[in-house]
């Protein structure tokens, strides 16, 4: 009988896994192709971009990137600890398979989300929590939350996530021992300094403001905030910060470009930074419908004094305003709304009757997990057209595989993957800090007169380009720059007729994907 409580908990622990890791492979198809292993979008190749690099060049600590916006290059934001779990995780799956990195940087986001789920399923039952598994649910399914720790996105954000988790659930712990005269832990002190420095050192943006918050309110409840018993925790915070700043060697920092109007047109097509109308529909894909009465049961269940803390409150508030602002909030508003779960459920009169509601709740969820898993066929249709586009183009990017440098101009949301899969710098990139390159290469496409196309190519030590689809590429060039589409496009005549493109490009390759040309008179 004294095993029964560990088959218990092994058993959860089994189900909590695999409700974590389905929905965050349910794109594998798209990821492992028939050619090699694929990223999700542009800004995951240029991670595994930094990847490689230090994967070849260990110790190496990128502040420069020469594969984007060539031959200028950018000074990222990116930091070295997510690069080198990237490069750790491929040393123990080098046994296994020669595509040890790519692998890696496939599964590196769910692993952590498995991470991040089994410390809350762990954090639950020591807070003896009624309605834990409510927040393991939402964790598991939730889309906004599988989006940013999917299958073949080897992106920061998953990281991120999962030190605020750990961040946010210390500090309750530390508030909850505080409420109730008990001493606040060393350990939990230690655990939160650890987390927060480690989520400044990944990005200093979100984690920053989220930090901010919790400590002003803090001091607001309690004077002695910072008292004996997080001297642990704040010394734990400030040798990581120091440990940072010598190993990255650069103090962070907010590029003003938002005056910029190719900023301004760029970041219209980045969907992280939308703005989410407050009656859109996809908060309840995100979060389910007890987010509209949420604000009642808060409400509801302090007046039982429950235990839903100040700072969750606010955090809530604070990340729901931030979310309208900008999508890339939404990951955290959602994680911190999971965590609230379980003590706004509190506020229900019995257990059958908060289980009810939590049923309800996540049916619009539940609703687009069924599209997801078992889509129509114009959906399937979709999702082959993009897997064969992918192969396609990773084929014609590496026909120009070379030790010697040969810098490509091609669209930018493209640029990132042919960077990685060729191996050359591209004049383009996906990032704010290549919005010269972005700038230029939308100018290239749309340009009318072969001089001026040359100069570009010039300007940029450009060896080859990608034409792409015509009408996509003009439409998005021309909606960057903000000018209306010219009548003879460059682009039009490299994808439609490429024989009669300037004399200084010659065709080199075409499949399904796309044109290759090679810039031949640099002179």
């Amino acid at each position: 009988m004294r095993y029964y409580p560990a088959a218990i908990a092994a058993f959860q622990l089994v189900i909590l896994s695999a409700l974590i890791i389905a929905p965050r492979c349910a794109n594998y198809e798209d990821v492992f192709g028939r050619s090699g292993i694929y990223f999700t979008d542009a800004d995951c190749y240029a991670r595994m971009t930094r990847a490689r690099i230090c994967a070849e060049h260990p110790g190496t600590i990128l502040r420069h990137h020469d594969f984007e916006n060539f031959p200028a290059g950018t000074t990222p934001h990116t930091t070295a600890p997510f690069d080198y779990l990237i490069v750790a995780l491929s040393l123990l799956l080098k046994p296994l398979t020669s595509q040890d990195l790519d692998l890696a940087g496939a599964i590196v986001s769910p692993l952590l989300a498995l991470l991040g789920g089994w410390f809350l399923w762990w954090w639950g039952r020591r807070m003896n929590f009624r309605y834990r598994w409510s927040m393991l649910i939402l964790y598991a399914i939730s889309p906004i939350l599988v989006h940013g720790t999917e299958l073949g996105r080897p992106d920061h954000q998953s990281l991120l996530i999962t030190f605020i988790l750990i961040g946010i659930c210390a500090e309750w712990s530390l508030h909850n021992a505080t409420a109730t005269a008990a001493p606040a832990t060393r350990n939990w002190s230690i655990v939160s300094g650890a987390a927060w420095a480690l989520a400044l050192w990944v990005s200093f943006y979100e984690p920053l403001i989220i930090l901010l918050l919790v400590i002003g309110i803090g001091l607001t409840r309690n004077r002695k905030f910072f008292s004996s018993n997080r001297r642990a925790g704040s010394f734990v915070f400030l040798a990581i910060l120091a440990i940072a700043l010598l190993i990255e060697r650069r103090i962070p920092f907010f590029a003003i470009v938002g005056s910029n109007p190719v900023f301004q047109n760029w970041s219209q097509t980045v969907g992280e930074l939308a703005h989410v109308s407050p009656i859109n529909r996809i908060w309840f894909l995100w979060a389910g419908y007890l987010i509209v009465i949420a604000p009642a049961l808060i409400w509801i269940a302090i007046g039982k004094n429950c235990r839903t803390h100040t700072f969750i409150i606010v955090l809530l508030v604070a990340t729901f305003a931030l979310t309208i602002w900008q999508a890339r909030w939404s990951y955290f508003f959602v994680l911190i709304f999971v965590i609230s779960l379980p003590s706004v459920t509190e506020a229900f009169q019995t257990r059958a009757i908060a289980w009810a509601a939590f049923a309800v709740s996540i049916l619009p969820v539940l609703q687009y997990w069924d599209a997801r898993l078992w889509p129509d066929e114009s959906e399937i249709a979709r999702r082959i057209e993009v897997r064969n586009e992918s192969a396609q183009l990773r084929d014609l990017a590496r026909s120009i595989r070379s030790d010697q440098r040969a810098p490509f101009l091609a669209p930018w949301w493209l640029s990132p993957a042919i960077a990685y899969w060729s191996g050359q710098p591209g004049v383009a990139g996906s990032s704010h800090e290549s919005l010269q390159g972005i700038a230029d290469s939308a100018r290239f496409f749309l340009s009318e007169q072969p001089g001026a196309a040359r100069e570009i190519l010039l300007k940029h030590e450009t060896t080859w380009v990608f034409a792409y689809d015509s009408d996509r590429l003009i439409q998005n060039s021309a909606g960057l720059l903000g000018v209306a589409v010219p009548e003879r496009p460059l682009a039009r005549v490299l994808d439609r007729s490429p024989a009669r493109a300037a004399a200084f490009l010659v065709l080199s390759g075409q499949n399904g994907a796309g044109k290759l040309f090679r810039f031949v008179d640099k002179l």
